[in-house]
């Protein structure tokens, strides 16, 4: 459910993703910031206010943690689903490269 609504949110930086202008661990931070700073409304957003620490300081680092060992669970998890859904775009992007070059 809620990596579900993080692959959501993932599909929509698509075009920035396989042109290398984000990560999905940037994109990871800034989902992040927008459900933990906002009045929870649904089941995934209250899951991740009450799972997930999330500070920022004013340099703009940011540390996220979980709360419990669920959190910890749930962050870990999150982590795991950028860098693969990274590497997926990766392995997309060089099949894109290798059929532009062998034509």
């Amino acid at each position: 459910m809620i990596l579900t609504d993080f692959a959501k949110f993932l599909q929509k930086y698509n075009d920035e993703l396989m042109t290398h202008k984000t990560t999905p661990l940037e994109l990871l931070h800034k989902w992040l910031f927008q459900v933990i700073n906002k009045n929870p409304k649904n089941n995934v957003e209250k899951i991740v206010h009450r799972e997930i620490l999330y500070c920022q300081n004013e340099n703009g680092d940011y540390l996220i943690v979980g709360k419990s060992d669920s959190g910890r669970k749930l962050v870990t998890s999150l982590i795991n689903f950028a860098d693969s859904y990274k590497n997926y775009n990766h392995a997309k992007w060089l099949e894109m490269v290798e059929q532009k070059y062998h034509k």
